[in-house]
């Protein structure tokens, strides 16, 4: 290596010398891969995952179960439709993964299909629990400094 201008390791090294310490996908000393994130032991502030349903329209948060005569809240739009349901696909034939006859149309107006089931979807926490509470902007301010 003494004839290279140059002392950086490159691919023409016989792999002499040093090893690196971390390699990916080595075990650590507790037996669990690296590339494995713990989801178990995180620290209490950390925000976490859960399962949202929103208003296909106006992306509103819902709280409580989808009936065949439930509206949303916010903007009023009918909640028991196609746009609403989990097999929703676009690029499907009539626009549904499961076997219908004939396709629904409009996709937003309220229906009776026998195979509706809300779309749920898995979204991060924005925020923990113990901070999900109502606080004033003054308490917000004075806690970044503790």
């Amino acid at each position: 290596m003494n004839d290279r201008k140059y002392r950086q390791r490159g691919y023409q090294d016989d792999g002499g010398g040093r090893e690196p310490a971390d390699r990916p996908g080595q075990p650590r000393g507790d037996g669990a891969p690296r590339s494995v994130i713990n989801r178990q032991h995180r620290p209490p502030n950390l925000p976490g995952f859960h399962d949202v349903m929103r208003c296909a329209r106006c992306r509103r948060t819902l709280r409580s179960a989808i009936g065949p005569e439930t509206t949303c809240p916010a903007c009023g739009s009918a909640l028991h439709t196609c746009a609403q349901c989990a097999s929703f696909d676009s690029g499907s034939r009539f626009e549904c993964l499961q076997p219908v006859k004939v396709r629904v149309f409009p996709k937003d107006a309220r229906n009776e299909c026998a195979h509706f089931a809300p779309r749920v979807t898995v979204e991060r926490r924005t925020r923990s629990e113990a901070a999900a509470g109502p606080r004033s902007a003054k308490q917000a301010f004075e806690d970044l400094f503790k």
